[in-house]
């Protein structure tokens, strides 16, 4: 039989040898982290410093003084673009704002102002009146090597909790959207990565780290994440966002024409798109394309109505302008009107917005 002293320091040192592995085990738990893990970790840890959030205020007079008051307005999340202070953003989330704020990641708050606003990609630009010195970037990526499955990963600041990451895959490519402006937004990226509110403006990141798009709303009934988010592709970024800082808006090629508006179009039932009026001395009116007109007895006679563009169906503003946006001044396309009962066809030369 063994004695009571020694089965109590055998107990003891079973205990502490136990004891001892499960601590070992703990810290190798602790520190074990998958492949697809530690790519999650490295990426937020290199891309989060360049997230922001952005704040904006609207300032509103009293009705029972004439002191002006500072509202809040709402909140969203943005990118740094440039070094030299240039912050990329929705366009809703900074919309009608009179004063803006950008928070970064080191938790330093900076005045803003908008440079310049796309509504129709639900884009805009700001830029820190007084920027840090080293701001951080993010890498550019190409929407176009998407496929469906890619891990991706989205940073914001949801529900104004700063710097969040929820990763998730492209769900579907080729996406439309409506944006601020009534206008489609064509070739989104859908995501099943969590976007809740306060999430618009921030970064879409593929595996490498790269900017791939920008997150800009979400189909839920509730408001908050169903696994249904759509971002802007970052091709689009870099067509859209030069203009905005050069310009302050988007440019795009012009044909010298004003058109019906879509609403009244289809409640007389036109297919195409009537032009109302045509601009002198601009490329529809060299090209002998004719407006709408009233008759004598008072009535609206249809002029030209635009049923196809270099071969593409015009049936909305929509397919008229995305047209545009293809080409650049000094182009020539082939436009197919209808006049009455005639066909007829045209060669327009674009030429720059004013």
């Amino acid at each position: 039989m063994m004695k009571p002293g020694l089965s109590l320091a055998l107990g003891v040192l079973l205990f502490t040898i136990a004891s001892g592995l499960r601590a070992e085990e703990a810290v190798d738990y602790l520190s074990f982290a998958t492949e697809d893990e530690a790519n999650s970790t490295e990426i937020f840890r290199k891309a989060s410093p360049a997230v922001v959030y952005v704040t904006t205020t609207s300032l509103r007079q009293s009705r029972f003084s004439l002191n002006v008051m500072e509202i809040p307005r709402g909140s969203g999340s943005g990118f740094i673009w440039h070094e030299s202070g240039l912050v990329v953003t929705n366009y809703h989330v900074v919309a009608g704002a009179d004063r803006v704020q950008v928070t970064l990641q080191d938790s330093s708050n900076h005045a803003a102002e908008i440079i310049g606003q796309a509504p129709e990609k639900d884009l805009a630009v700001l830029r820190l009146l007084e920027p840090p010195e080293e701001l951080a970037t993010l890498p550019l990526g190409d929407s176009t090597e998407l496929s469906v499955g890619r891990k991706v990963l989205a940073i914001g600041n949801p529900f104004g909790l700063d710097t969040t990451l929820t990763t998730g895959v492209v769900s579907a490519l080729g996406r439309e959207i409506r944006a601020p402006s009534g206008r489609e937004i064509r070739g989104v990226i859908q995501t099943d990565a969590a976007i809740n509110p306060g999430n618009s403006g921030g970064p879409l990141l593929n595996s490498l780290g790269q900017l791939i798009g920008v997150n800009t709303q979400i189909y839920s009934p509730s408001g908050a994440s169903a696994g249904i988010g759509f971002a802007i592709p970052v091709n689009t970024l870099q067509e859209v966002v030069p203009q905005l800082i050069s310009y302050g808006r988007i440019l795009r090629p012009i044909m010298g024409v004003e058109l019906a508006s879509d609403r009244w179009r289809r409640r007389y039932g036109i297919k195409g798109l009537p032009i109302v009026r045509v601009y002198p001395g601009l490329p529809a009116h060299e090209a002998g394309l004719r407006g709408a007109w009233r008759s004598r007895s008072g009535g609206i006679k249809l002029g030209d109505v635009i049923v196809e563009i270099e071969g593409k169906k015009i049936n909305s503003h929509d397919d008229y302008l995305n047209i545009l946006e293809n080409h650049k001044p000094g182009d020539t396309l082939e436009v197919r009107t209808v006049f009455g009962k005639e066909e007829r066809t045209f060669s327009v030369t674009l030429t720059e917005s004013q």
